[in-house]
């Protein structure tokens, strides 16, 4: 009698076993689905303010003169030494065409190694002339100055940010 007790406890048991509802495996889709990059945000979140394309600006900065603009591109340097500026371009190619980027009243800055990364930045368009002595000390902290004049002063379009958002790929 133990034995056919045994037996049937045993078969309740598998039957139980098989029948109880588990979750369906992940399916390897979703398994290898790529998470996100992080974004980071540095000074204020960004606004309102109208999107321009980078190779826009920089190839007609009076017509976005003293203007607040969205734009988005490669961070190609960073200061590294309180990244208190970076470099912003359509592409990490050295050739490209690129300007700076600094923060508004020096109130934030980005990380040091933020080259590399992409960003969004909501700024307002200046293009000045810079002192021999800045240029230097911007060279200093890895900035390039491709049309320097003879005195060593350079005429820079510059962005002059509000807030950014930065990202890996």
């Amino acid at each position: 009698m133990l034995g056919r007790g045994l037996s049937v406890l045993t078969f309740a048991l598998l039957v139980a076993c098989n029948t109880s509802k588990a979750p369906p495996p992940a399916s390897l889709a979703q398994a290898a689905a790529p998470a996100q990059p992080a974004r980071q945000t540095f000074g204020a979140p960004l606004g309102q303010s109208p999107t321009a394309a980078l190779a826009d600006v920089l190839k007609s900065p009076d017509k976005f003169a003293e203007q607040s603009v969205t734009v988005e591109g490669e961070v190609r340097r960073a200061c590294t030494r309180k990244g208190c500026w970076m470099e912003l371009s359509e592409a990490q190619d050295p050739s490209a065409p690129g300007c700076r980027v600094t923060f508004k009243d020096y109130g934030f800055f980005v990380p040091t190694d933020s080259a590399g990364s992409r960003a969004r930045v909501e700024a307002r368009v200046e293009s000045k002339t810079l002192k021999p002595e800045l240029v230097a000390h911007m060279e200093s902290e890895g900035a390039k100055f491709p049309d320097k004049a003879a005195d060593g002063s350079a005429r820079e379009v510059r962005l002059v940010a509000s807030g950014v958002e930065m990202w890996r790929d």
